[in-house]
């Protein structure tokens, strides 16, 4: 098996038994960021150099007994809406192309305090806002089982990059789906944190109610690992839980026996692929036979959550790209005669048509005369769509439904209809209204060998419960031996 096919814990053991170095691994890495990038196109700035010599110093000072620690030189690439200090961070857009970020992110330092190398910054919708990665100013990325299809968004460049073996692990940000649903269309695994379990500070803020980052991973063992790095309480972000520190690893027993899920209908029927629903039933019958109790039931949320959630991600959006008006940072038109047109040019050519669109709808939707009839009416649904999960959660563990209704589709298939890509979002987007971690496992592929993703749903700061689900899941089918990428043109 080649170096770059391997998940972060079996990199850990050949450095424990000496069987490879810190420079080896990065070194492979870095080789196959040449090879396949041009192909997949997941990367926006790549620092295969810096990573080079910081694999180097590393390796000196481990071997020097300086530095211990278990993840010391294991390589990660990083969504590019998370500060990375001296580092550009564009968020993949014209108006952050030049930013070099004075600060890192608190889960870049805690990367850096345990000595892992950043081999780049992933490829992104513009400000986090579509759903395939065809929204970036710089570059469409590829979904590696099928370069004419996308990896699925905002965090494609970072499931695109795991599932190429272009970097072991990344990091990707959450505010609709945008870590499930690119997992789910590159087969990788994919965790949304409960809101407030990983800081966001440091994040580009998209909408900060539903903004959560987290693990993009080969498989479970991994997810819960960077799960243990990047959480715990921060006081520089103000929505940080203060809880004690879990060791996710030790939440993975393998065993389902008696565990209750709940499997919603209303996420079974209309909209959803036939074949992404046969694979589903198919994972269903799995748990039962290992011994899991299986129930359906109704989980009337689905039809007021999409809804919902874009009338208030839109309005969080368009409060916080405010600060994007070409005086203090970000881009600056170049000619302008007044201080009015100076900001109405720098928006209007520094943002992309999408992220142009939300503004405008999150604008109107908190105008004088609509917020009450919009927003104000939004969050109280979000108080029901709450309200229905807690119920839920009094009889069930874990609730079962896809990641996403299809599996990846053609680059160009839903640009030029919005309402067709925002009706992507409809498994995922209530799991942020909630604030409720999920994570999105590979189940099979369709016909064309595309991924199908399943979703499991937890209670609020129960990772622990769907990470031993979905690893029993993922221990009894073995994807990621039957499977592999194909890169097909």
């Amino acid at each position: 098996m080649e170096i770059t096919e391997l998940t972060v814990h079996e990199l850990q053991e050949k450095l424990k038994n000496k069987e490879l170095t810190i420079t080896e691994i990065t070194k492979a890495y870095c080789d196959r960021i040449e090879e396949k990038e041009k192909d997949v196109q997941a990367f926006v700035t790549t620092l295969t150099e810096e990573a080079m010599k910081q694999a180097e110093e590393i390796e000196e000072k481990v071997n020097n007994g300086e530095i211990k620690g278990e993840f010391a030189g294991i390589p990660i690439g990083i969504k590019d809406n998370m500060c990375t200090k001296g580092i550009k961070t564009t968020c993949s857009s014209k108006m952050l192309e030049n930013f070099i970020a004075p600060y890192d992110a608190t889960v870049v330092e805690k990367l850096k305090e345990a000595n892992i190398i950043n081999l780049g910054k992933l490829n992104m919708d513009e400000f986090a806002m579509g759903g395939s990665t065809e929204y970036s100013y710089f570059k469409k990325t590829k979904n590696p089982w099928n370069l004419n299809k996308v990896p699925g968004g905002s965090s494609g460049g970072s499931a695109a990059a795991v599932a190429a073996n272009l970097v072991p692990w990344a990091l990707g940000s959450d505010t609709g789906g945008s870590i499930r649903q690119p997992s789910s269309f590159c087969g990788v695994v994919g965790l949304k944190p409960t809101y407030g379990l990983v800081s966001r500070y440091g994040l580009v803020a998209f909408a900060s109610s539903l903004d959560q980052i987290g693990p993009i991973t080969k498989d479970v063992k991994d997810c819960s690992m960077l799960l243990n790095l990047i959480t715990g309480h921060d006081e520089k972000d103000t929505t940080s839980s203060n809880r004690e520190k879990v060791d996710y690893t030790k939440a993975l027993k393998n065993d389902v026996k008696g565990l209750k899920i709940g499997v919603p209908k209303e996420f079974y029927g209309e909209g959803i692929n036939s074949e992404v629903k046969e694979t589903l039933e198919k994972a269903i019958e799995k748990y039962k036979e290992l011994g899991a109790e299986i129930e359906e039931f109704s989980l009337d949320i689905a039809n007021y959550s999409l809804a919902t959630y874009y009338i208030i991600a839109c309005a969080e959006a368009s409060s916080n790209l405010g600060r994007f008006d070409g005086i203090r940072y970000g881009y600056r038109t170049p000619e302008f005669k007044n201080l009015k047109e100076l900001y109405k040019k720098s928006r209007s050519e520094g943002f992309g048509q999408e992220v142009k669109r939300r503004i405008i709808l999150g604008t109107y939707v908190l105008s004088s005369g609509y917020y009450d009839a919009y927003y104000k009416k939004a969050q109280k649904v979000r108080t029901l769509v709450s309200n229905e999960f807690s119920k839920a959660f009094e009889k069930y563990d874990i609730i079962l439904i896809p990641t996403s209704p299809t599996v990846a589709f053609n680059i160009g298939e839903k640009t030029s209809n919005p309402m067709e890509m925002y009706l992507a979002d409809i498994c995922t987007v209530s799991v942020n209204i909630a604030g409720l971690p999920g994570i999105s496992i590979p189940c099979g592929v369709d016909k064309q060998g595309m991924p199908i993703g399943m979703q499991l749903i937890g209670n609020k700061f129960c990772e622990e419960t769907i990470l031993n689900a979905a690893y029993t899941f993922e221990q009894a089918t073995n994807f990621r031996e039957k499977y592999k990428p194909e890169f097909k043109k």
